[in-house]
């Protein structure tokens, strides 16, 4: 689970917002349904709900509905007799018998089986359940706040979310902000995270990010939210080599290896270049004087042009066609529409 901290820090509008209607709901002792996307901080937000409500010196526990098998999701919330299985050698307690007079989150609530939600909703609407393989009914006094980014609504209409349930649960739905919604936020929480690692590896410095990584992060859509930029961040303080980080990867699943004609020029003669052994068959520009050009000569030069500058771009690139788009200031599919168009097979 992410700190309090990681999730929690931000100056936007949105995300003030955000706050108060956290603490809003937290006053009201009713369920709630946290939604937002993965990273987002929706058991950050579970965890605020809880301890700043009445219930705050009560039991805060989490069910990952995810992390369990559909067959021991009923068993892990209301706990089983002696017996009541194969391997049921002693009785055991459930989660909502261990979060009585708190809060039970349950994350991933979209991964319930039907079956069990129809004891989830008894114990909304009666307060009463039973363990497994026993007939003697347990009242529960427990506040259940749910989360997920799945389409609930959608999965009522599929039938695989029971709406009386979905109608209990959503007393409120809180949507938790994406990150890329959150603004100067994202610089914010990075300079925050920067400083965290540093101290972590052991730097007398924070390094700081380069106006170019700062845009970089800002026009970014952070996908993961929170987390994802968390370990974005903490990556390149952990590999900078000076007090600058002027270059930063969003992706660590990028291979720098990769041997596709996508990302490596087609091989020439290496006299055509006379610098690298990095070549490819766009056709190198001659040297010209633009006062000797014929006026009829615009279209020819022009691309004479845009072949000379893809051309240095991939050799300063090593081949690399997105690093070399970054070199001439122009999107990757803008670089991959002039390679097309001048790289002669």
């Amino acid at each position: 689970m992410s700190s309090y901290n990681d999730s929690y820090i931000g100056e936007s509008e949105v995300f003030l917002d955000f706050q108060r209607r956290i603490a809003d709901a937290a006053s009201v002792d009713r369920s709630v349904l946290v939604l937002g996307e993965r990273g987002s901080g929706k058991e950050v937000a579970a965890s605020r709900l809880h301890y700043l409500s009445k219930r705050w010196q009560k039991n805060l526990v989490t069910v990952n509905c995810a992390a369990l098998a559909p067959t021991l999701i009923e068993s892990e919330l209301f706990g089983y007799e002696q017996g009541a299985f194969t391997g049921a050698t002693k009785m055991r307690k459930g989660r909502f018998e261990e979060a009585q007079g708190g809060t039970l989150f349950l994350d991933e609530i979209g991964n319930i089986p039907m079956q069990v939600q129809e004891k989830i909703l008894r114990v909304v609407e009666y307060g009463t359940y039973e363990r497994v393989g026993s007939s003697v009914t347990h009242e529960a006094d427990v506040r259940i706040i749910g989360a997920t980014n799945a389409d609930l609504k959608q999965m009522c209409k599929e039938g695989k979310f029971k709406e009386d349930l979905l109608d209990r649960l959503s007393f409120e739905v809180i949507f938790i902000p994406p990150l890329r919604e959150r603004g100067e936020d994202i610089l914010i929480l990075a300079n925050y995270f920067a400083q965290r690692m540093a101290m972590e590896c052991g730097l007398l410095d924070t390094p700081v990010f380069s106006q170019e990584v700062q845009q970089k992060l800002l026009s970014y859509n952070w996908p993961g939210n929170v987390r994802e930029l968390k370990n974005t961040i903490e990556r390149a303080v952990y590999r900078s080599k000076g007090d600058i980080i002027s270059s930063i990867q969003l992706d660590p699943f990028e291979n720098p290896y990769v041997n596709t004609q996508d990302n490596v020029p087609k091989l020439g003669s290496e006299e055509e270049t006379n610098v690298s052994p990095v070549k490819s068959n766009i056709v190198p520009t001659k040297v010209f004087s633009f006062e000797d050009l014929p006026l009829d000569s615009l279209n020819k030069t022009k691309d004479e042009l845009e072949a000379s500058f893809i051309k240095r771009a991939l050799l300063q690139a090593g081949g690399n066609q997105k690093e070399a788009a970054n070199l001439m200031k122009i999107t990757y599919d803008q670089f991959r529409g002039l390679y097309r168009k001048h790289n002669k097979a």
